[in-house]
């Protein structure tokens, strides 16, 4: 798969519901397993961003079983520290290719 099959691919789309029980789309833009455990983690942008500059990466740690996606948020501030850190490494990689 060559640079150019990326650029064409369907973006993955996710719902999360918000506080009131409405769904709100996601844009998966990566899934990552940090190195030493067996934890994986995706982070997303909400689609229905309003001002897309200022557009917040939300960091979810996931599980998957069959077609059942399982979100749960990351609490504990070392845990986010480290998502943090590997999103930002992968991030800078990906600049690098291009």
């Amino acid at each position: 798969m060559t640079n150019e099959d990326l650029e064409f691919e369907e973006p993955e789309i996710i719902y999360i519901p918000d506080e009131e029980g409405n769904e709100e789309e996601f844009e998966v833009i990566m899934k990552f397993e940090v190195d030493g455990s067996d934890q994986k983690y995706m982070m997303v942008v909400p689609l229905n961003g309003e001002n897309d500059e200022e557009d917040e990466v939300y960091a979810f740690r996931y599980e998957e079983e069959e077609d059942d996606l399982k979100l749960y948020t990351i609490e504990d501030e070392e845990e986010w520290n480290m998502v943090e850190e590997t999103f930002n490494t992968l991030l800078g990689e990906m600049e690098e290719e291009n």
